[in-house]
């Protein structure tokens, strides 16, 4: 399928930036204009996200000490039952990214309306590296688990969701539920995991294919990967690249997306494929037309609302209430 014309008309827009030279590709930019670049970018993809939720801002406290910002997110105060949450972990490379850039995701997932959302951040690199992200959201995911009843959230219904690395977190979380289920205080409901990315030891096809020009570029995801894997053998580790984990049994049912045009294409269907043969049931969806980071785009694609709509349908099924 041919690229969305209003996605399309965007890209125009930042190619005609960068001939002019009023932008360069990420991985030319230095971390912090990246950041906030990134930031920046979520008030022209979505500049007008629901804004009829109560949001509670939270601190959690990591092994090593350090406070961690989180955010809760949910319709009304919640009713008297506790309610079922998803854990929302955001992306942007290990390197970009924050509660900021994804508060418009986090709000329309709440505004379905059956789950309360809770995003977790993490520490950066370069300044943190491989397993520090990980180490915070184990850490994130374990004080919902102890908190959740104070919250009025029910942690025997935690859906682990993220997209691109955000993704790729949760995906090492629902495995570690399985591999090393002490080290996890919950069993996740299931998994909702747009575009991750679950194989940094080598490029496929679709790196290639889509490697410029269609917002995230290869020579961006390595710049991604070269500031939070400092060691080469590092790449190889299933908590940075899931899809060389071992494990095969099942894990909680996933609803996993790819989109057509990006880089990481071909390993998400090469995760679905590993998910499938352990047994995991999985929900697939490809999305044909857009581009990685396609659900931060409701201002720009109109598409986009119907997938959030999909998602509610999923959660009410995986939830048991239709």
């Amino acid at each position: 399928m041919a690229l969305h014309p209003d996605l399309a008309a965007f890209l125009e827009l930042v190619e005609f930036g960068r001939l002019t030279g009023r932008s360069l590709p990420m991985h030319a930019m230095e971390v912090a204009q990246a950041r906030a670049e990134f930031a920046d970018s979520s008030q022209v993809l979505d500049p007008s996200p629901p804004g009829n939720l109560a949001v509670k801002a939270l601190q959690i406290t990591a092994r090593d000490g350090a406070r961690l910002a989180a955010r809760l997110y949910r319709q009304g105060d919640g009713g008297s039952a506790l309610q079922p949450v998803i854990l929302y972990l955001h992306g942007g490379g290990y390197v970009v990214g924050s509660l900021d850039s994804h508060d418009s995701v986090c709000r329309r997932l709440a505004a379905l309306g059956e789950f309360a959302v809770l995003a977790a951040d993490y520490r950066l690199a370069p300044e943190q590296q491989f397993p520090v992200a990980l180490h915070d959201v184990l850490d994130a995911a374990n004080w919902l688990a102890e908190q959740a009843a104070a919250l009025g959230l029910d942690n025997r219904r935690v859906v682990l969701a993220g997209d691109s690395v955000g993704a790729s977190l949760a995906t090492v979380l629902a495995i570690t539920a399985v591999e090393q289920p002490e080290a996890l205080a919950f069993k996740p409901l299931a998994q909702l995991l747009f575009y991750p990315v679950t194989d940094v030891s080598c490029q496929r096809d679709s790196h290639r294919q889509h490697g410029e020009g269609y917002l995230l570029e290869t020579p961006t995801l390595e710049w991604f990967y070269q500031h939070y894997v400092a060691q080469p053998a590092q790449r190889l580790d299933w908590r940075v690249s899931p899809l060389l984990s071992t494990l095969r049994r099942p894990l909680a049912p996933a609803y996993l997306f790819v989109a057509e045009y990006d880089p990481l294409h071909d390993e998400g269907i090469a995760y679905r494929d590993w998910l499938t043969a352990g047994g995991t049931a999985v929900t697939f969806a490809r999305v044909e037309g857009l581009t990685h980071d396609f659900l931060r785009m409701s201002g720009i694609v109109g598409q986009v609302q119907g997938i959030y709509r999909d998602v509610g349908v999923w959660l009410k099924r995986v939830c048991g209430q239709s």
